[in-house]
């Protein structure tokens, strides 16, 4: 699906450009040394846009010492007060979160679409199935996605009257099916760049699971330009999932590990050897498949699908490049396959 194309903070989004990872600091904004460390954390994750809560006029005195420090664009997410939103952007924020009708009429949506145009700063309009408008409930009866996008459209068409059409959608559940109806409903029904993931999913773990079903059917669909993986707990864990999903459909490059999930015929410990090879070489700036696998029936086969890999024998292992067999690793077969992949990879 082709969007418009944004920027922010000169970060192509939409028309598009790959597909963003987004998070969301949980630290206390008007802690600027706090806030800072996390978003660098974030982005040393993979994040490439990280969003922070203003919530008062101390959050908004500390938007610029953020922004300065910021390897990444940052996002004000405000509810309710116009003035935070302009004192973020005269701050330098990059992007907006704000509901336009949730600021207090049509006079207080100008003075945002104003400022937002005078600074560059786009603006995303997030609609959540459990903050749906009283009348939009009563309408459908209950959250559905067609109530969601009606929402959505309301508030876009508040900034578009302002003929403001800087504009960024989400419309998140923590239903997963409902999630990809509303924002496949929505890809049907405008051009505007989608945010997407699935809302409140949960602890790692379970979470992870609904937002790749969520996330990554969208994606395959082509629906999408920048995510957010929503956990419970620190949000560091967001972006390597959010990482995981978007390499597993081929849109985002680097190191992928393939490992077969072991029978009796294996000989080999596999799975002791896969997580030490996927934690030595998980920030390997290649485009390349590394496999291990246990034996000799699906092995030799997966081994030629990747750029390298060990397929195990008896307490041995044979080491394939590019689908050619090269020789046979025995002893510590984990040293020895980290040896071969890290001299493979340095004369890559």
């Amino acid at each position: 699906m082709k969007t418009r194309a944004l920027t922010v903070g000169g970060l192509p989004l939409g028309g598009g450009a790959p597909v963003s990872v987004q998070s969301m600091t949980n630290t206390d904004t008007r802690d600027v040394a706090a806030t800072l460390a996390q978003i660098k954390a974030l982005a040393a994750a993979g994040c490439d846009i990280v969003r922070v809560s203003v919530y008062d006029e101390a959050c908004v005195k500390a938007v610029r010492p953020l922004v300065d420090g910021s390897p990444v664009p940052l996002v004000a997410d405000i509810h309710f007060d116009h003035r935070l939103a302009i004192g973020a952007m005269e701050n330098g924020i990059a992007k907006l979160r704000i509901n336009p009708g949730n600021i207090g009429g049509e006079a207080n949506v100008k003075k945002v679409a104003d400022a937002a145009r005078a600074h560059h700063v786009p603006i995303r309009i997030g609609v959540n199935c459990g903050s749906l408008e009283k009348d939009i409930l009563a309408k459908y009866g209950a959250p559905t996605a067609q109530g969601m996008v009606e929402s959505a459209l309301r508030h876009a068409k508040m900034l578009e009257d302002q003929h403001f059409g800087d504009i960024v959608l989400s419309l998140k559940s923590s239903d997963v099916r409902l999630t990809v109806e509303a924002y496949r409903l929505a890809a049907s029904k405008c051009d505007y760049p989608l945010h997407v993931g699935v809302t409140e999913a949960g602890l790692p773990g379970s979470g992870n699971i609904k937002s790749a079903i969520g996330i990554g059917a969208l994606l395959l669909d082509g629906i999408g330009d920048t995510v957010r993986v929503s956990l419970t707990g620190s949000p560091i864990p967001e972006a390597q999932a959010a990482i995981d999903i978007l390499k597993a459909i081929g849109l985002r490059g680097g190191a992928r590990f393939v490992s077969c999930p072991t029978c009796g015929r294996t000989r080999i410990d596999v799975a002791a050897v896969a997580k030490a090879v996927e934690e030595e070489f998980k920030n390997l700036d290649r485009d390349v498949t590394i496999a291990v696998m246990g034996c000799v029936v699906n092995g030799p086969g997966e081994a030629r699908d990747a750029d390298i890999a060990l397929c195990g024998g008896d307490g041995c292992g044979a080491l394939y490049i590019h689908g050619q067999y090269v020789r046979k690793l025995t002893g510590d077969l984990t040293r020895a396959f980290i040896d071969a992949v890290r001299e493979w990879a340095h004369e890559l």
